[in-house]
């Protein structure tokens, strides 16, 4: 009752300016995220590394993410909203400066953690505060306009981040991103109100620790797959001991009286169901992300700046549909966009699955585009309906939690789908000659419309709500 207190104490105003803060800082956060691909190849030749150490920019930042994700469910139920979003807010500033005046790789990455510890506060405070300020009602709309900001800049950004780097060089990226952050911060210190219930919670060490190891363990693991195999030691150790620390995790957390973060939640069906859903969507959504510039380059032997071009307007799709899909679930609900939205998916996999060498480009750009406009129609709905059936205060455990666990299931899909396409390749080279590469790519299409026929069985037989 008492957050419905604080709601109704929040003037229309202030809550638009609340909102238009996370969106800020949602924008600048997530325009780093793919950004820094582009910019890859200047870190390398600045810092005078290889590629494969200079790919951490983006990998480590992913892993850091995975490790921090756990801890921002105590944390928002621990500390005042204004002060730990500052906090956050003030990491990433942190972060940044510390990329931009690095004179050595190992002090780059510094910053590039402090980013990640950063952005892991601000993504699940960001998600938990639209839920709390807002009714039911409008959730799905804010959730999904929210989505379309922080789904759009990411789309944009490599082109944007292309053309920075060739006029100022590969910091400027860093620069802007300061800008904006900066920007963030003021406007939050004026506008921002401490909207969630605290709870007395004590700091476990012995489930920070778990928690990191667990998350952090299988995050690599699965980041390591692609380079370095299956049967590797640099996949197994960190997958297995990440695995068993899972287990001695959940097992303490079930335990505790006061959790560092809730599982018991996931004894809410609807909840389950929506995070099962959400990491079967990112594992097909991540797999066919990093198989559609494969097909476009390496299959077809296009350049890159075609393969931008092939992929943005399903990029932009994703981008355009989130908050119509948002408005959507508020008026009808989540069966009906699930279902849709993963027929979708579907088809335009099983599309992908028929494409062959003399198949003209732009019927490759149109699945994905129906692709993205399933993405779209599902990623934030999926997320507002989990955590909508969960109790207030288990909103920062149940955020946290989905979007961790997804994030990995995200990882499995790049490394999983790409390593079907080499192994069904290599044997496949005398039977198909030059097309043994566009085979191994059909052959995993295959099985990303598998798992999203998976997802449209749970879409039919699972999903019960009530409206």
């Amino acid at each position: 009752m008492e957050n419905e207190h604080k709601k109704r104490e929040i003037k229309d105003g202030q809550r638009a300016m609340i909102f238009l803060c996370l969106v800020v800082s949602g924008i600048s956060s997530s325009v780093l995220s793919t950004a820094m691909t582009t910019a890859l190849p200047g870190v390398v030749e600045y810092f005078g590394i290889s590629t494969s150490v200079g790919q951490w920019i983006t990998s480590g930042y992913s892993l850091v993410m995975g490790m921090i994700m756990p801890l921002t469910a105590f944390l928002i139920t621990r500390f005042p909203t204004k002060r730990l979003y500052l906090t956050g807010i003030g990491a990433f500033i942190a972060g940044l400066l510390v990329s931009i005046f690095a004179g050595d790789f190992a002090l780059m990455m510094v910053g590039r953690v402090l980013q990640a510890c950063g952005n892991g506060v601000l993504m699940t405070a960001a998600q938990v505060v639209i839920m709390t300020i807002y009714p039911i009602k409008k959730r799905g709309t804010m959730m999904g306009t929210y989505g379309l900001a922080t789904t759009a800049a990411p789309v944009v950004a490599p082109t944007i981040a292309g053309l920075m780097i060739d006029a100022f060089g590969w910091k400027s990226i860093f620069y802007v991103s300061l800008v904006i952050m900066i920007l963030s911060f003021i406007i939050s210190c004026i506008v921002f109100e401490d909207v969630l219930e605290l709870q007395d919670k004590k700091f476990d060490v012995v489930s920070f620790v778990e928690s990191i190891v667990a998350f952090g363990g299988v995050t690599l693991g699965i980041g390591n797959l692609s380079t370095f195999g299956i049967l590797s030691i640099e996949v197994g150790v960190p997958l297995l001991l990440g695995a068993v620390v899972c287990v001695f995790f959940v097992t303490r957390q079930c335990r505790l009286e006061k959790p560092f973060l809730d599982v018991k939640i996931l004894v809410n069906r609807n909840y389950a169901v929506s995070v099962i859903s959400s990491m079967v969507l990112y594992l097909v959504m991540m797999g066919s992300s990093v198989m559609m510039p494969l097909y476009v380059q390496s299959v077809m032997g296009y350049s890159a700046v075609v393969s931008g071009l092939v992929t943005l307007p399903g990029s932009l799709a994703t981008a355009l549909v989130s908050p119509f899909a948002g408005k959507l679930y508020d008026e009808i609900g989540i069966k009906k966009i699930f279902v849709a939205g993963a027929a979708a998916l579907v088809i335009s996999n099983m599309g992908m699955f028929f494409l062959s060498m003399e198949t003209p480009l732009w019927i490759a750009a149109a699945l994905n585009v129906i692709r993205n406009i399933s993405i779209g129609s599902l990623m934030m709905p999926l997320l507002t309906w989990g955590t909508s059936n969960v109790h207030p205060t288990k909103m920062a455990d149940a955020s946290s939690l989905l979007t961790s666990l997804r994030t990995i299931a995200g990882s499995i899909g790049s490394a999983v789908f790409v390593g079907i396409m080499t192994m069904v390749a290599a044997p496949s080279a005398e039977s198909y000659g030059d097309n043994a590469m566009m085979h191994g790519m059909n052959m995993s299409f295959f099985w990303m419309a598998v798992g999203a026929a998976v997802l449209l069985l749970i879409a039919f037989f699972a999903v019960r709500e009530k409206r």
